[in-house]
């Protein structure tokens, strides 16, 4: 309850800065639109929208690690949590806390982007909730990857590394081309990464095809689960340490 009760808090924070919010809901839907409309003029475009949509998705999740980041990061600077250090909450709460106002955000930024995209001429199916289904590990990864950053950096340091982050998960991930025109090494490297594995899970479930979204799926639970277990470490070492 304890935990519940500072999610709640977490939550109202998050909804005092709607702009925050909207960035990471607007900006993946402008490029989105603007894409759709290069594709009505380029005879042999690079993605059909049922592999750009999901990409897409998975772009805008990115940002959850900045909206994670800089909360945590902010309440640091602020002292709040040297005070919360009093309360018998565990470093695994606070992370909790953090992460159970974030996921919700995350799904909704999802399901806008597949609402957009059907306007655009994506075929409405139920696949797309098994979409949906998939991002949501998606989302708790970046706001794992996000929650580290916190614990670790100030933040001023948490929106340059953030912007990084989401660079790297876009090039990395295969938003806007086939990671086979990186070539061999650059594409290794891609698909030791969690990314490219987010954006292929969605787009075989999109697709209907589970059978091949599966295995991406593992990859990328496997890294949240990383993810968390550092930024319970880190968060951890600051209570430990008595210093926010």
């Amino acid at each position: 309850m304890r935990m519940m009760a500072f999610a709640a808090r977490n939550y109202k924070e998050l909804v005092r800065d709607p702009l925050t919010p909207l960035f990471g809901v607007g900006f993946p839907l402008v490029l989105l639109l603007l894409i759709s409309t290069l594709r009505k003029h380029v005879p042999n475009e690079v993605f059909p929208l049922e592999q750009f949509a999901p990409a897409m998705a998975v772009f805008s999740l990115s940002f959850l690690s900045l909206f994670a980041g800089m909360l945590i990061a902010r309440d640091r600077s602020s002292s709040f949590l040297m005070r919360l250090f009093a309360s018998p909450l565990a470093a695994s709460d606070y992370i909790a806390g953090y992460t159970v106002p974030i996921l919700p955000l995350g799904v909704a930024q999802s399901a806008v982007c597949f609402i957009v995209a059907f306007f655009l001429g994506l075929p409405v199916s139920g696949s797309v909730l098994a979409a949906l289904a998939v991002l949501v590990p998606v989302g708790a990864l970046f706001t794992g990857i996000g929650l580290l950053m916190g614990s670790l950096f100030s933040e001023k340091q948490v929106a340059p590394f953030s912007s990084i982050l989401v660079n790297v998960a876009a090039l990395l991930g295969g938003t806007w081309f086939p990671l086979d025109m990186l070539g061999g090494t650059l594409k290794s490297i891609s698909y030791a990464l969690p990314f490219a594995h987010a954006v292929d899970a969605t787009r075989g479930a999109l697709a209907g095809d589970l059978a091949s979204a599966v295995p991406h799926l593992w990859w990328v639970l496997g890294y949240t689960v990383v993810a968390f277990a550092a930024a319970v470490w880190a968060f951890r070492a600051r209570m430990r340490s008595g210093e926010a």
